[in-house]
């Protein structure tokens, strides 16, 4: 059982940043996977980024890497996703998920939160 809750979202201008914020709690955090994914209206989710909780496997979804940073804070139980360079095409619901496994990447999540909205403006 792993409970998600997602913040840092909001408006903000083109070429501009936001950091993401995913607060986590686990009866155990040992094999743990989480994942930001995002939905726009009328298109299909999509993975952007996972990591392990141990934050020595890290995966990205296709051109996310570079603009796009997934990044863990066990101490404070929390993964973070660093957005830079935004576009408006970046605006989407941006959830946080969570699984039981190893792989950073996009199968098998179980555990969701319930969004936050990112508006890129122009």
């Amino acid at each position: 059982q792993v409970q998600l809750v997602e913040s840092g979202g909001g408006v903000v201008q083109a070429g501009g940043s936001l950091r993401l914020s995913c607060a986590a709690s686990a009866r155990t955090f040992r094999d743990v996977v989480i994942a930001w994914w995002r939905q726009a209206p009328e298109k299909d989710r999509e993975f952007v980024a996972a990591t392990r909780w141990s934050g020595d496997s890290t995966g990205y979804g296709k051109f996310m890497k570079g603009r796009f940073a997934i990044s863990t804070d066990n101490a404070k139980n929390t993964v973070y996703l660093q957005m830079n360079s935004l576009r408006p095409e970046d605006t989407a619901d941006y959830y946080c998920a969570a699984k039981y496994g190893f792989n950073p990447d996009e199968r098998g999540y179980n555990y969701w939160g319930q969004g936050t909205q990112v508006t890129v403006s122009s």
